[in-house]
């Protein structure tokens, strides 16, 4: 993280260390525990981070978003329980996921918990802003929802179009740091105008992101990257990248792609398929498209009237977060 936020993460880290306790000692301890054992592992914290920053871009002390930025931390791991439990993923962050240490139906309900935490904790915010921002974090949780259920679809959908991919990307991933930025804004008594440039820059640089992270899993180091490398072409994921490879392939390449994603070999299949994203210039491409992304959150920065300085630091940040090992 920028220099600039130590201080941020710091007061964040502290808050949510508190709601650990607190969630540590609550009972039932079968509902709670696995509330506190998922936000204890940590992670960058990016979400609720935003929010404090967005706060501070207008010169609002960020004590102001700490409810809301709270409020996006649980919203945004209530998702990752579910989300383990529906890719059977044992690992998040390195530790085994919530339904591996107890099981499915504590798992169900601790997220479900989460998210009710969320909710309540966002009802302690300033009087004159729950309306606003219980608006825009109930939309955003169902546009959540349905990007996981767009996602679900992919997986049996023969055909999915790249801006198919978009939308279902852009509701997954993009809209919860959209709303993270406008929660903060919200919070600081932004006008309309600027609350919509700072959800716009953030959504944007969320769809930015994710394109990017297509283009890891295909082409990082593998020691930096944290992954296995491929894992993606492994499991037949419908990325950007393949779905823009059928797109482009001549008839024989498409007939080569259908018969890899049936192969068993992993490291053949790895190996073959990205040669033909090779032959076809994907990686350039999506690379390119992200660009596209982040030139359009750039724009939404630019036009937010706020100070200066404190819109460079915050350019910086979104840098920092899509600048990753290619």
């Amino acid at each position: 993280m920028l220099d600039n936020y130590k201080i941020f993460v710091e007061s964040l880290n502290l808050i949510l260390n508190n709601e650990v306790d607190d969630l540590n000692v609550s009972k039932p301890k079968e509902m709670y525990e696995p509330m506190g054992y998922i936000i204890g592992l940590g992670g960058k914290r990016v979400r609720p981070l935003l929010t404090l920053i967005s706060c501070d871009l207008f010169d609002i002390p960020i004590q102001n978003a700490s409810q809301s930025a709270i409020a996006v931390e649980f919203f945004h791991n209530f998702s990752l329980i579910h989300d383990d439990i529906l890719d059977k993923a044992p690992l998040r962050r390195g530790k085994i996921t919530v339904h591996e240490k107890w099981n499915n139906d504590i798992a169900i309900l601790s997220g479900d918990g989460m998210m009710a935490k969320a909710f309540y904790v966002l009802c302690k915010s300033n009087q004159n802003h729950i309306g606003d921002l219980l608006r825009l974090f109930s939309k955003t949780a169902i546009e959540v929802c349905e990007g996981q259920q767009y996602d679900m679809n992919f997986e049996s959908q023969n055909n999915v179009s790249v801006s198919e991919y978009i939308h279902m990307i852009t509701n997954k991933t993009a809209v919860l740091l959209g709303c993270s930025l406008q929660m903060g804004a919200i919070c600081a008594n932004a006008n309309t105008e600027n609350q919509l440039h700072i959800y716009e820059f953030g959504k944007n640089i969320g769809i930015a992101f994710q394109l990017l992270d297509d283009v890891l899993d295909v082409y990082a180091n593998d020691e930096k990257f944290g992954k296995q490398v491929g894992g993606d072409i492994i499991s037949n994921k419908k990325t950007f990248l393949l779905l823009k490879a059928f797109e482009l392939s001549s008839l024989e390449q498409k007939a080569q792609l259908n018969n890899l994603l049936k192969l068993s070999d992993d490291v053949t299949k790895v190996k073959l398929v990205t040669a033909i994203f090779n032959d076809l210039n994907i990686k350039q491409i999506a690379t390119e498209e992200a660009n596209k992304y982040t030139s359009l959150a750039l724009t939404h920065l630019e036009k937010i009237k706020a100070n200066d300085a404190k819109k460079e630091s915050l350019k910086q940040f979104a840098f920092q977060l899509l600048n990753r090992n290619i």
